[in-house]
């Protein structure tokens, strides 16, 4: 192993100035966009300079939780969405939809953009919301579904409830926001949602 480091360093400074400045910079940001991607269960580009302090805050909570979780094991994904959908009153198979679209029924997915656990909240959400643990499902799935409900509530339409889980409350103001992302999600929702 020492051989390798050596022969890596000696490599290294081989290199032109600017060379090394583009191996100092890169291969930090690869080494920490490969760790989302691999405890995450996702896909991030190596080289994403997007979402730094979010993804961070995702591997910080992720490292907390893990441990404990890989004693104390997590309850089945659909019956937690289930009472969810009950205690809020949301429309019968919606939070599962939300859920399966989100994080495809994983409770430790960390997103290119740091959200976290099988209701995917960002830290900013999961804070507003209480949550102390987002890869906690059955704490998640609650709030994500307190959060729908309010959403719900707030626009008076399931599609415009789901545009708003996705972009933000701001974000939808009587029609499904089209940015790119948000038409294809509440489409990819309601689809989940009628199967």
């Amino acid at each position: 192993m020492w051989r390798a480091v050596k022969f890596t360093l000696r490599l290294f400074w081989k290199l032109k100035a600017w060379q090394q400045l583009v191996v100092a910079v890169c291969l930090p940001l690869a080494l920490f966009n490969g760790a989302v991607g691999f405890f995450g269960n996702s896909v991030v580009f190596p080289l994403s300079p997007f979402f730094l302090k979010e993804k961070w805050q995702a591997l910080k909570t992720y490292g907390k939780h893990r441990p404990l979780c890989l004693l104390t094991g997590h309850a089945e994904l659909g019956p937690l969405s289930d009472a969810a959908e009950r205690r809020y009153g949301l429309p019968r198979g919606l939070m599962r939809a939300i859920v399966t679209v989100e994080s495809g029924n994983r409770a430790h997915r960390i997103s290119f953009a740091g959200a976290m656990g099988p209701a995917q909240l960002m830290p900013g959400t999961a804070a507003m919301l209480g949550v102390d643990d987002p890869f906690d499902p059955a704490q998640a799935i609650d709030a994500g579904a307190r959060y729908l409900g309010q959403q719900l509530k707030r626009t008076g339409r399931v599609d415009l409830a789901v545009a708003a889980y996705n972009a933000g409350p701001g974000a939808v103001n009587g029609s499904v926001p089209k940015n790119g992302e948000t038409e294809f999600y509440v489409a990819k929702v309601m689809k989940e949602l009628r199967r």
